[in-house]
């Protein structure tokens, strides 16, 4: 593809284009998606996904457990990703529950699934551009290749109405998608032929006001350990 990255290995190829292919079936088969018109990136989402009881639920889970955001090498002081964030507890059954809604949505198998991560982005909190999938360039690859393996799908889920900012801006598609409680959105991190697709980079926008909740589950291309 001409937008994968250059000088990068091309890792788990096979595995990226088979749960693709098992995502995108699912997905087409699914009344309730609705698939964002854009030939650059497959980008879903679902309404209503999650009712607003069980929004506030998460809220509440996600203000126990959110600590500055780091993202690999790099510490909350770099002001790259700004929000705090957590991992929701995997063995609590209301956790457990929505785990087991969104990969039975997405088809992939749900050892494949990271743990669900909250973030809470409160007035001037952003997640500069970025892509979901490992660089494997990156001292952290080896780590990421050791326990999973490359990021196939994300799925995230906004938890309430954002008062001003928070959108989610896909810079290369063009789009920007207004937080909706309830709402889960899904992309495919790769191209149908398993190649890393840059055009699924997108940004966490600054809220300029009031606080943006979400849930995020990311998906390996097998059993994430």
């Amino acid at each position: 593809m001409a937008n994968t990255p250059p000088c990068e290995e091309i890792a788990d190829q096979a595995g990226l284009a088979q749960v693709g292919a098992i995502v995108r079936t699912r997905l087409a088969g699914d009344p309730a998606v609705y698939k964002v018109p854009t030939d650059k990136a497959e980008i879903f989402a679902i309404g209503d996904f999650l009712s607003a009881a069980e929004c506030q639920q998460l809220i509440d889970m996600i203000d126990a457990v959110a600590r500055p955001s780091s993202l690999h090498e790099l510490d909350y002081a770099s002001g790259f990703r700004t929000s705090f964030s957590g991992d929701l507890d995997p063995c609590d059954s209301f956790v457990m529950g929505i785990a087991r809604r969104i990969d039975d949505a997405l088809g992939i198998d749900p050892t494949f699934g990271e743990p669900i991560q909250g973030q809470r982005y409160l007035p001037g909190q952003q997640f500069k551009p970025h892509n979901d999938w490992f660089y494997t360039s990156e001292k952290y690859w080896k780590l990421e290749k050791a326990r999973g393996g490359q990021r196939s799908w994300t799925a995230m889920a906004y938890l309430n109405t954002v008062e001003q900012g928070g959108d989610t801006h896909f810079t290369h598609v063009g789009i920007k998608i207004e937080p909706k409680p309830g709402v889960l959105m899904i992309w495919n991190n790769a191209h149908p032929d398993g190649t890393p697709n840059v055009d699924t980079m997108h940004a966490g926008s600054p809220v300029v006001s009031g606080a943006k909740y979400v849930i995020t589950r990311w998906y390996r291309t097998r059993a994430w350990r």
